[in-house]
């Protein structure tokens, strides 16, 4: 096999333009040529590394496994003798990371703008999760906050999915004793601190250099469940290896067309003992998602943009969407869920369900459960959010004859306050996954910072739960809720001033 063969780095170096494009990574050759053209990243991240050793580039965002879930195997071209490769042979590393940026100042009108370095508060003074998206978007590489802030088309859906949480009201209940509030419950049949897990969100390197690895080690001192990412930075024997002994964890899925490399990686998951595996299935094209395309734009310069684009063989604005079709098979469907369950004993669920009949079918397929999600609004702009979609899944699984425990369905997307959880656990939901609030808490505090941010949330919701007369989350029920506005999108809200200052417009 090709991958058994041994290079030097002098037959590298041969293969170093756009037509014919190798590139070593962790000792390894591989042939990129026609991935280079679909790179999300763009082709000239790629092809200026030709022919060299681009680790020092690779590392501070990707694994060291991903080529090897991302390619065919008749990609790798080979192992490199480390002896033969030189300096010039080695693609220079990145630049460290820069200053944040300065800030203008408001000044009063005819005097000249003055700007000011951003001074990040401390930890303490973060009050709820608006505040750490502050911070991160000004401690962010720009390109990094492009990456996580982005959503699909004009960000409707994006927006909405926290929106629609304020369509649905309280119905409190007044004499109930709630002198103490137990706000712990089992997901999956493992135990949490409160109705939350941390979704999967990728490439968490580009928030903060310990990724993945201090999210797993966040959530177990938060005491709640994290799904492990397969889009990872750090490799997922990293992951596993960062747990403590009596860790539970999940794992996220895309399926690769290459089915083999899918089984070998669920088979990794089972034997680590990983509890539960949710597959994507919203994804089968990536949406266009402007704020991230833009940045990567500014970020490369115009002559990025006049190297492929001006020739006529690449439309960089359906690079990524190309890309994830090299790693995610389009064609996964209905057919496929014997396969699933086949190929693991672990609970198998779908994430990016975002209809009633959807949640029956999978349900009538004999799956764990399901996730209301539409992937942070970052695929179909205008789709509804998960909260939107649970009333119309539970009333769909009720007279489908489902007992609430025969099927698990849970929802993300929008989640910021104590009572978003609230709210989704009593219209039906086992609990609610969050994303978006650990990448930002993880950027500005590290590690501390996506604690601090469960704990917010656990105070939000302990005085939520006190109020509404509910003592524990199996007290929380639909009549706690008011939801008559929460479809028609016509109700009259005032303004949400936290998000209205945190939220970059496109």
């Amino acid at each position: 096999m090709a991958s058994d063969k041994v290079l030097s780095m002098e037959e590298v170096a041969k293969h170093n333009t756009k037509e014919d494009c190798w590139v070593v990574l962790y000792g390894k050759a591989y042939d990129l040529t026609k991935f280079a053209r679909v790179h999300p990243g763009g082709a000239k991240l790629i092809t200026d590394a030709a022919g060299m050793d681009a680790t020092a580039l690779f590392d501070p965002i990707h694994p060291k496994d991903i080529m090897d879930k991302l390619l065919k195997p008749s990609l790798t071209m080979g192992v490199v003798d480390a002896a033969t490769v030189k300096p010039e042979h080695v693609a220079k590393a990145p630049e460290a990371h820069k200053p944040a940026p300065k800030k203008k100042k408001a000044v009063t009108a005819g005097a000249e703008e003055e700007e000011e370095e951003f001074k990040k508060p401390p930890l303490a003074a973060m009050l709820n999760s608006f505040d750490f998206e502050s911070v991160a978007r000004e401690v962010m590489e720009p390109q990094a906050w492009g990456y996580y802030s982005s959503g699909g088309d004009d960000e409707i859906t994006l927006r909405d999915n926290h929106l629609a949480f304020q369509r649905i009201t309280m119905r409190p209940r007044i004499l109930v004793n709630v002198r103490e509030i137990d706000m712990t419950t089992k997901i999956l049949g493992v135990p949490a601190s409160l109705p939350l897990y941390f979704t999967a969100t990728a490439l968490a390197k580009l928030a903060h250099k310990e990724g993945e690895v201090a999210i797993v080690k966040a959530a177990k001192k938060a005491g709640v469940p994290y799904m492990l990412p397969t889009l990872s930075s750090y490799t997922l024997d990293e992951m596993l290896e960062a747990r403590a002994p009596d860790q539970d964890v999940f794992s996220q899925l895309y399926v690769n067309p290459e089915r083999s490399r899918s089984e070998e990686y669920v088979k990794k998951l089972e034997a680590a003992g990983v509890k539960a595996l949710f597959v994507t299935v919203d994804a089968p094209q990536l949406g266009r998602r402007e704020k991230d395309m833009r940045q990567k734009f500014t970020q490369q310069g115009s002559d990025v943009q006049g190297d492929d684009e001006d020739e006529g063989g690449v439309d960089r604005s359906q690079g990524a969407t190309r890309a994830i079709s090299s790693y995610i098979d389009p064609g996964l469907n209905w057919d496929d869920v014997p396969w699933l369950k086949k190929i693991t004993k672990m609970k198998v669920l779908l994430k990016g369900v975002q209809c009633g009949e959807d949640a029956v079918a999978a349900y009538k397929a004999g799956l764990s459960g399901c996730v209301l999600s539409n992937h942070g609004g970052r695929q179909l702009d205008t789709c509804r959010p998960g909260i939107e979609v649970l009333p119309e899944v539970m009333e769909a699984l009720k007279e489908a004859g489902c007992g609430k425990d025969d099927f698990a369905v849970f929802v993300d997307g929008g989640i910021r306050r104590g009572g978003d959880i609230f709210k989704a656990v009593a219209l039906g939901a086992q609990a609610v996954g969050v994303g978006r609030p650990v990448l930002y808490s993880l950027a500005s505090y590290g590690q501390n910072g996506i604690v601090r941010m469960v704990h917010m949330l656990q105070d939000e919701l302990q005085m939520v739960m006190r109020l509404a007369g509910t003592p524990s989350i199996p007290s929380i029920t639909e009549k706690h809720v008011l939801t008559t506005n929460l479809a028609d999108h016509i109700v009259p809200l005032p303004v949400d001033n936290l998000t209205a200052r945190t939220y970059q417009a496109l």
